[in-house]
């Protein structure tokens, strides 16, 4: 199974499980706060949707050469969460439905030189085309929780926790952050980790998945050990893809620890 086989499985149960939940929502509940400051259920699905769809323009982007972006600029990506956020739930159910079978769609059309043509974040920076099922996963996932409707940090598939964990610190600016170093005290010893030089702070320490919560701004960093008071971590994401990514499709994502 190669590692496009392996995401793309992931992010359909993923998107499952999403749908899954949203379908379970009512009227009100779509109205009601989310887990996201200022944001409604409706907002944090709605932003779901349209990015699945703003994604689909990196993969015309990649089929045609013709530069694409995710969206004319943040104010129209802006607009169009406002404007579908108060939705009655069965809309954005459908609107969700919907613009996952187009993802997968657009998914499915891609060749495999597709995969590995550069495209354009929407924060900047390129990456190969075929790290957008990666974006898309996040997107996903993180999302879900944001819906405080009973999936959290802790049912993350221990894959993905495995991949953002890596791809986040691989994104981390060298000296700019708020702690010195960042180890990973895994259960097995051998897959122990410590990222060092990461800026001026305590040192800190955890399981890869409280670490990625804490990170992801999911928790406060209740589970985590620090030598000194536990700051806040720099905005995430520190980058929509980590550099030096290889254009070819990878056998395997991360690479082995």
């Amino acid at each position: 199974m190669s590692v496009l086989d392996t995401y793309q499985n992931q992010l359909t149960a993923s998107t499952e499980r999403l749908i899954t939940t949203v379908a379970a929502l009512t009227d009100a509940d779509v109205l009601a706060p989310s887990r996201l400051p200022g944001w409604s259920r409706g907002h944090v699905i709605t932003h779901v949707a349209r990015s699945g769809d703003s994604l689909i323009n990196l993969f015309t982007w990649a089929r045609t050469g013709v530069p694409t972006p995710q969206y004319p600029n943040m104010d129209v990506r802006n607009a169009d969460i406002e404007a579908g956020a108060g939705r009655p739930a069965k809309e954005q159910l459908a609107d969700l439905e919907e613009s996952a079978d187009r993802f997968a769609a657009a998914a499915g059309e891609m060749t495999e030189s597709d995969w590995t043509v550069m495209v354009g974040a929407m924060t900047g920076g390129n990456h190969p085309a075929w790290y957008v099922l990666m974006r898309r996963l996040r997107e996903v996932e993180i999302h879900h929780g944001d819906l405080d409707r009973g999936y959290d940090w802790p049912d993350w598939p221990e894959q993905y926790v495995v991949w953002d964990f890596h791809d986040t610190m691989r994104s981390w600016t060298p000296g700019s952050g708020p702690v010195s170093e960042i180890r990973v005290v895994a259960s097995d010893e051998a897959h122990d980790e410590t990222w060092t030089g990461l800026g001026e702070g305590p040192s800190v320490q955890g399981s890869r998945r409280d670490l990625l919560a804490w990170l992801t701004g999911r928790t406060t960093g209740h589970r985590l050990t620090a030598s000194g008071p536990l700051p806040a971590p720099p905005s995430w994401p520190f980058q929509a893809a980590p550099p030096g990514l290889p254009a070819q499709i990878p056998d395997s994502w991360p690479p082995a620890l």
